[in-house]
C-alpha cells in the first residue's frame, strides 16, 4: 500500500525538479553563484588549474578552492582534499608540479602539488602573506613577495602600567603618507620585499632591502641568475606614488639596477623565452585624468626602449610571451568587452577572442585573466550576460573559444534572467557615440509601461559591459527596466574619451547620461513619469549630481557619494592621487574649482526623494560625505533617509548579505514612487 502511494508522489517529484522550477533570479541565488577565477594552464597544456570561487551563506563571505580541468572539459575534479581557502596556483616549467597558497590556523603559506601522486604538502612558515608567486627556471625554487614589518615611530615615552592595571590601549603614531586603506584598515608600518625558498622547502632568503616596496609581478630570466620587478627606490618614492621604474635583481648578490627612468608608472616586466628583451607596461605621466597604459620593449640591459602597442588606443594589461618568443599575448577592454589579442614585436595585433571576465559579480565591470601554455592554447575566464565567469579554451588556429565549463547551469539554467540589450546613441554636447545596455525585465511586455532606472556606474575612470551582474538582474526581477550607460569618462573608448573628464567632473558626462534616458523615452522603452536613479561611489556623485541638475527622477539612492571634493580629498585614503589629476593644485589652492564640481553645491536645487547609502568602515568615500547630503536633505525638508551598513568598506557587496541589503533597500526606497504597483 505505501509503495503505491510513494511511487506516484515519486514521479510527481522528479518531473517537479526535471522541469525546472523555471522562476526569476532572486536574492537568496546569489550564494549558489559561483564563478572560474585566475585559470592556469600547463606549459604542456594537459591540464587547467583554477579557483572556484562561490560564496559561504553561513560565514557570509567569498570561498575559493583550486579545481582542475583537462581543455577539453573532461575530469573535471577537486585539486586536493582540504576544505579551506586555496588560490594563486601556478605551474612548475615541466608542468609536474603546482605551487599555490593556501589559509593554514597560522596565516597563508606556500603549497606544492605533485601531479605523479597527487600528494601535496606546506613548505613554508611565513610572517606574513606571500604574493606574486614565479618558479624558477629550472623548477629548483619560488620566488615571492611579502611585507616585513617595521616599528611604528614612538614620539614619547609613557610610565609602565602597573601589573593588571587596565588601562587605554597607547595611542597609534603614524608619519606615512600612505597609512590606511579602504578595506584594509591600518596599514602596519613595513616594506615589501622579494624572497625565494627551495620549491622543496627549507629556508627562505630575502633577496631586496632597503626602506622601499618591492612588490608587483616578478619575472626570472631564463638562467635563473636575475629577477626582474617593479618597484619605486628613488629617495622621494613617497611622494612619486604614480612613479615606479622596472630594476634588475641579481640573485646571488642582491644588486638591484634601475633599467628606466622616467616620469611615470612602468610596471609588470616579462622576459621573452631567449632572455633578450623586457616587455612591460607603462606610460610617460602627464599629469591628467587618464593615461592609456602601453605595452613597451627593452633589452635585458634598459637599452633600445621603445612601444610597441602605439596602433592600439586602449590601456594594455596582462602581457605573456609566447613560446617562441616572436610577440606577447595580452587582454584591452574595447566598447565594454574584454578581448584577449597578440602583437608582434613589430606592433602587428590580431585578436584571439572576446567576452573576457566575468569576476565581478555585483556588477557588470571589466575583470577576469587568462594564461597561455606553450603550444598556445589559451584559458581564460569568459562570461557572458547571462552566466558569471566560466572557463573558455581557444586552441591554436582555432576560430572560436569553446566553453568547457557550467558552473551554474543548474541554477542559472532554471532561471528567467533579464534580457539584456545594447544601444547607441548620440551625445547632445558634441555627437559622440555614447554607448549603453538596457536590461529587461523577466517575461517583459512591450505593450506594458515599466519604471525606468538608470544605474551609474563608479570609477569614473572604468566602464560596465555586456557581462553578468547580480545586481542588474535582481533590479529586473523587481520589475526595472534597467539602463547603464558609459558616458565619457569611461574606459575602453580611447584615451581622449577618458580623458575629457580631466579638469571636468562631473560635467558633460552628466549630459550623456541624460540623452540616454531620452533616447529611450523616444524609443517607448522608457516614461518620462516614471524615471528612477541610482549608482555608487562615482556613480553615486553622478546620481547626486543628476538630481540636483533637474526634477525629472521619481527618486534616487546615492550610494557611497563624494559630496565635497574639499573635504572628500584630505580624509580618504588615497587622498593624496587627486591634486592635479582630478583638479589642478590642493584644495587649499583651488577652492572655487574644487567646490564648482561637489554635488553638495547643488543641494538647494534638489527636490528629489533620496535615499542615501553608505558603509560604515567606508575609507575611499568616508560616511561624512554621505551625512553632508542626508543633512542638509534634512534641512531642508525633502524626503529622505540614511543606510548605513555596520562593517562595510566601499566595496559594500563584499559580503553577500550586504549586496543583497542594498539591493533590498534600493527598491523598496524605489518602490514607494512607482504608480505601477498596487499598495
Amino acid at each position: 500500500m505505501y509503495k503505491k502511494i510513494l511511487f506516484p508522489l515519486f514521479v510527481f517529484l522528479i518531473f517537479f525538479y526535471a522541469s525546472g522550477q523555471d522562476s526569476h533570479f532572486t536574492y537568496l541565488d546569489v550564494f549558489d553563484l559561483e564563478y572560474v577565477n585566475d585559470p592556469q594552464i600547463a606549459p604542456d597544456a594537459s591540464w587547467i588549474v583554477y579557483r572556484r570561487t562561490g560564496f559561504d551563506i553561513m560565514k557570509d563571505r567569498s570561498i575559493g578552492n583550486l579545481w582542475m580541468i583537462k581543455p577539453d572539459g573532461s575530469q573535471h575534479r577537486k585539486l586536493t582534499s582540504r576544505e579551506v581557502s586555496e588560490s594563486s596556483a601556478r605551474w612548475s616549467p615541466d608542468s609536474q608540479r603546482i605551487a599555490f597558497v593556501s589559509s593554514t590556523d597560522e596565516g597563508a603559506e606556500i603549497y606544492v602539488y605533485w601531479m605523479a601522486s597527487g600528494n601535496f604538502a606546506r613548505i613554508s612558515q611565513l610572517p606574513s602573506s606571500p604574493a606574486s608567486l614565479t618558479w624558477s627556471p629550472d623548477g629548483s625554487a619560488l620566488a615571492f613577495t611579502m611585507h616585513v614589518e617595521s616599528e611604528p615611530p614612538v614620539l614619547a615615552k609613557s610610565p609602565k602600567k602597573p601589573k593588571g592595571a587596565a588601562w587605554a590601549e597607547m595611542p597609534r603614531i603614524t608619519d606615512r603618507l600612505y597609512h590606511e586603506a579602504d578595506g584594509k584598515g591600518y596599514l602596519k608600518p613595513g616594506y615589501h620585499h622579494i624572497f625565494t625558498i627551495p620549491s622543496v622547502g627549507g629556508a627562505l632568503r630575502q633577496l631586496s632591502s632597503g626602506d622601499f616596496h618591492h612588490r608587483g609581478k616578478l619575472s626570472w630570466s631564463p638562467d635563473g641568475k636575475v629577477i626582474y620587478f617593479s618597484g619605486n627606490r628613488n629617495e622621494n618614492w613617497e611622494y612619486e606614488f604614480r612613479n615606479s621604474e622596472i630594476y634588475s635583481l641579481d640573485v646571488n648578490s642582491g644588486n638591484i639596477k634601475a633599467l628606466t627612468a622616467r616620469k611615470g608608472p612602468d610596471h609588470s616586466p616579462a622576459v621573452s623565452p631567449d632572455g633578450k628583451y623586457i616587455a612591460y607596461l607603462g606610460y610617460e605621466d602627464k599629469t591628467q585624468a587618464h593615461q592609456r597604459t602601453r605595452l613597451h620593449l627593452m633589452s635585458t640591459d634598459g637599452m633600445d626602449q621603445r612601444e610597441i602597442s602605439t596602433n592600439l588606443d586602449r590601456s594594455v594589461s596582462s602581457p605573456v610571451w609566447d613560446a617562441k618568443g616572436s610577440g606577447l599575448y595580452f587582454k584591452y577592454d574595447d566598447k565594454g568587452n574584454t578581448k584577449v589579442a597578440h602583437i608582434t614585436m613589430a606592433g602587428q595585433i590580431r585578436k584571439i577572442s572576446d567576452n573576457l571576465g566575468g569576476t565581478s559579480i555585483g556588477r557588470p565591470y571589466s575583470g577576469g585573466s587568462f594564461c597561455v601554455s606553450n603550444n598556445g592554447t589559451i584559458a581564460f575566464t569568459h562570461s557572458r550576460p547571462e552566466y558569471p565567469a566560466e572557463m573558455a579554451v581557444v586552441k591554436p588556429k582555432a576560430q572560436r573559444a569553446i566553453k568547457i565549463t557550467a558552473l551554474n547551469k543548474n541554477l542559472l539554467g532554471q532561471r528567467t534572467l533579464g534580457k539584456v540589450e545594447e544601444i547607441w546613441y548620440k551625445s547632445s554636447v558634441d555627437q559622440r557615440d555614447i554607448q549603453g545596455w538596457v536590461v529587461y525585465p523577466p517575461d517583459y511586455d512591450a505593450a506594458k509601461k515599466y519604471p525606468f532606472l538608470v544605474e551609474n556606474h563608479g570609477g569614473p575612470i572604468a566602464n560596465y559591459g555586456d557581462r553578468f551582474s547580480a545586481e542588474m538582474q535582481l533590479y529586473a526581477t523587481a520589475g526595472y527596466i534597467v539602463f547603464y550607460p558609459n558616458a565619457r569618462g569611461s574606459t575602453s573608448y580611447g584615451e581622449e574619451f577618458a580623458n575629457l573628464l580631466y579638469n571636468n567632473y562631473p560635467g558633460e558626462d552628466y549630459n550623456d547620461v541624460m540623452d540616454g534616458v531620452d533616447y529611450c523615452i523616444s524609443k517607448g522603452i522608457a516614461h518620462e513619469d516614471q524615471l528612477f536613479v541610482t549608482g555608487g561611489s562615482a556613480g553615486g556623485i553622478m546620481t547626486a549630481w543628476i538630481i540636483g541638475k533637474n526634477n525629472r527622477f521619481e527618486a534616487a539612492v546615492v550610494a557611497k557619494p563624494v559630496m565635497n571634493w574639499i573635504s572628500k580629498t584630505l580624509v580618504a585614503d588615497n587622498y593624496f592621487w587627486y591634486a592635479n589629476s582630478r583638479y589642478p593644485g590642493q584644495p587649499w589652492e583651488n577652492f572655487e574649482g574644487y567646490w564648482n564640481f561637489s554635488p553638495i553645491s547643488l543641494v538647494g536645487q534638489v527636490e528629489t526623494p533620496t535615499m542615501v547609502m553608505v558603509g560604515m568602515d567606508d575609507l575611499r568615500t568616508p560616511p561624512s560625505e554621505a551625512k553632508q547630503l542626508y543633512h542638509a536633505l534634512k534641512l531642508r525638508k525633502i524626503e529622505t533617509v540614511l543606510m548605513e551598513i555596520p562593517g562595510a568598506s566601499h566595496g559594500i557587496a563584499n559580503k553577500p548579505s550586504n549586496l543583497i541589503a542594498k539591493i533590498t533597500h534600493t527598491v523598496a526606497w524605489l518602490d514607494k514612487y512607482r504608480t505601477d504597483i498596487d499598495r
